[in-house]
């Protein structure tokens, strides 16, 4: 799991954009649970299972605007 989030931190800025579009956010929204799973965090694990299930399409904005701005993706840590 730690390769798996290593490697989406090393992407190139160009590349989480793409990522971020709304087709493929699913993609960071299981980062971002794979990011809970590794810190053992319960909170970050359940809100990361119902952004997967109801809302993935709504995050692709905040995503692209901070992906922009920070290089990361907000998540709570």
């Amino acid at each position: 799991m730690k390769g798996l989030i290593r490697a989406f931190d090393g992407l190139p800025k160009w590349a989480k954009v793409i990522l971020a579009l709304p087709v493929l956010d699913i993609v960071w929204a299981i980062y971002r649970l794979c990011r809970s799973i590794d810190k053992g965090n319960a909170l970050g694990i359940v809100l990361a299972i119902v952004m997967l299930i109801l809302c993935p399409a709504i995050f692709w904005l905040v995503d692209i605007i901070t992906i922009i701005v920070a290089d990361k993706v907000l998540w709570i840590d």
